[in-house]
């Protein structure tokens, strides 16, 4: 303890160099050093779960390979795309909803025209042709894309398959507390696939949302219908579904009708009480703090 206490009271020289332990240029290159070990290790666990398949990828590898890209021959930045001439009509309607100084607010319709249009999934180039249009960097639309679940940024990816009609359970608490689980078990068990899967004939795909503010009509679902490319795409809610309803519903699909959105449930409307309204049965009041005929 003394010979420690000795050497630590021991004025340093400065004309001396500093111990290798404390020398700041070692410790950034040791530090460099590290952080790219680790990041190529990372990159290259990305890449063996990417190549892998999605029964054998785990849940946490999804997380990181979700905001990853990696060239295929039918997503890639070298295959041309654009708007049809339909579509075009609509970019222009579109756009003229936003000052002329702030295209880039049209990010999300417009990805959402795009993935309508592309059969319910989104290549690369076409998000590069919407960062053209509204002119910002392809990176501010990548990640947009990437951030919200709504956008498929592959048709066949380790993470979701996306069939012409694709169904999304709600798995928000109200709703999995009104039984969600079981109609996402009667979906999968009548389609005959898993989550994230699409049927052998390319029809259905069952996949998983979170809330999708619709929680007094719990549970519910949303089916995209991608069946006849973005001139005839629907998005709709179906709610108060049962195991027995949503099956009802993908059968009514499979000959080609359309189910009725909103509520299942006969005895109600919209969202009021099931047997009509308890409350608010007259002409409300107006408040007293204010004339409104004045206004």
């Amino acid at each position: 303890v003394a010979s420690t206490l000795d050497v630590t009271a021991t004025p340093h020289n400065p004309k001396s160099p500093l111990p290798i332990e404390s020398s700041p240029q070692l410790r950034l290159s040791q530090t460099t050093t590290m952080f790219a070990r680790g990041a190529a290790r990372r990159i290259s666990e990305i890449r063996h779960v990417l190549r892998r398949s999605p029964s054998q990828a785990t849940t946490r590898s999804f997380s990181t390979a979700l905001n990853y890209h990696i060239d295929t021959p039918d997503n890639n930045t070298e295959i041309q795309w654009k708007f049809s001439e339909a579509n075009s009509a609509k970019v222009k309607e579109i756009l003229s909803h936003y000052p002329s100084n702030y295209k880039q607010s049209a990010v999300i319709p417009l990805l959402d025209l795009a993935q309508q249009q592309h059969g319910g999934w989104l290549p690369v180039s076409a998000m590069n042709e919407v960062a053209r249009i509204i002119e910002v960097a392809p990176i501010r639309v990548y990640e947009v894309a990437t951030f919200y679940s709504m956008f498929n940024r592959a048709k066949a990816s380790i993470t979701i398959h996306v069939g012409k009609y694709h169904l999304l359970v709600c798995g928000t608490t109200p709703c999995m507390i009104r039984g969600s689980r079981d109609i996402e078990e009667a979906l999968l068990k009548h389609l005959g696939v898993k989550r994230n899967e699409v049927t052998k004939d390319g029809l259905f795909s069952v996949g998983e949302m979170e809330c999708m503010g619709c929680c007094v009509n719990a549970p519910m679902i949303t089916v995209a219908d991608y069946s006849n490319g973005s001139e005839g795409y629907t998005y709709n809610y179906h709610e108060d579904v049962s195991p027995k309803r949503v099956v009802e519903i993908v059968e009514m699909l499979r000959r080609g009708e359309k189910p009725p959105p909103g509520t299942q449930n006969p005895n109600r409307i919209k969202a009021a009480p099931e047997g009509g309204n308890l409350t608010l049965l007259g002409e409300p009041r107006a408040p007293p703090c204010r004339d409104l005929d004045a206004c």
